[in-house]
């Protein structure tokens, strides 16, 4: 299931029913887990380790050092997860020693075509990146997260579960749990009810989410105090918590 013209490094490690197609690049030290499918004219660079049942579509480069010139070879690594979806000419990039040197995709992600994750990121599970959204470096978006076309984020940003970024939309503060933005730069919109429906919450459960998005955004509270409210809501409230804890933790100021 190797294409004879396909070049795989002696020292990759190649799990059984992989696919690799016409003119592909396996450099050394990458590890490919069973089941994954590798289109044709695919470069992965070495230190890299896929896992299972992913579909990497021709013309990606995944693996390469990282874009950084402060990056002078050390040693950094790409892991990505099971049942991706990785479509034509993605580009993912190792990490950086400043960075923890791991750049980091979880499991059943959607990412079309043209779609950048710089070094150091990490993407959890189940989101959708569509065309050529791109993640600067130091990058953290969480589960079910959704990136429109050509949506734009700012390095150390950080993107919360269940959040939902409009086409074109250039973010450069960190974007709350559940939260639709859009605009350059972006601003909150509402919540991704839509989106959570379709993942099963309940009325109870989203009219919890809109109240506590009202008293982050329109209630006019300053932040400090729209915490204190948000604190005393989450009690008991999983989904309240989330949002709370995610603002506790974050370093870029909010989307506001």
């Amino acid at each position: 299931m190797i294409h004879p013209t396909a070049l795989v490094d002696p020292g990759a490690r190649i799990g059984s029913n992989v696919s690799i197609g016409p003119f592909s690049i396996i450099e050394a030290d990458v590890e490919v887990g069973d089941g994954t499918s590798i289109g044709s004219h695919v470069v992965i660079g070495s230190n890299t380790r896929i896992g299972r049942d992913n579909r990497i579509w021709q013309f990606a480069s995944i693996g390469a050092a990282p874009q950084d010139k402060k990056f002078h070879g050390e040693r950094s690594r790409l892991e990505i997860g099971d049942r991706n979806v990785i479509r034509e000419f993605v580009t993912f990039n190792r990490g950086t020693e400043d960075g923890g040197g791991l750049t980091r995709i979880g499991n059943d992600n959607w990412l079309m075509a043209y779609v950048h994750i710089a070094h150091d990121c990490t993407v959890g599970n189940n989101t959708i990146f569509s065309n050529a959204a791109s993640l600067a470096g130091h990058v953290s978006v969480d589960d079910w997260v959704i990136l429109g076309g050509f949506t734009l984020v700012h390095q150390f940003c950080q993107v919360g579960s269940h959040a939902f970024t409009a086409m074109g939309a250039i973010i450069n503060r960190d974007v709350p749990p559940y939260v639709t933005v859009a605009g350059s730069f972006a601003e909150p919109k509402g919540i991704n009810s839509e989106g959570l429906r379709r993942r099963g919450y309940s009325n109870d459960r989203i009219m919890a989410i809109k109240r506590a998005y009202r008293t982050l955004y329109t209630s006019g509270l300053p932040l400090a105090e729209a915490r204190s409210e948000l604190a005393r809501a989450a009690e008991g409230a999983p989904d309240v918590k989330l949002l709370l804890d995610f603002i506790e933790r974050s370093q870029r100021s909010l989307v506001r």
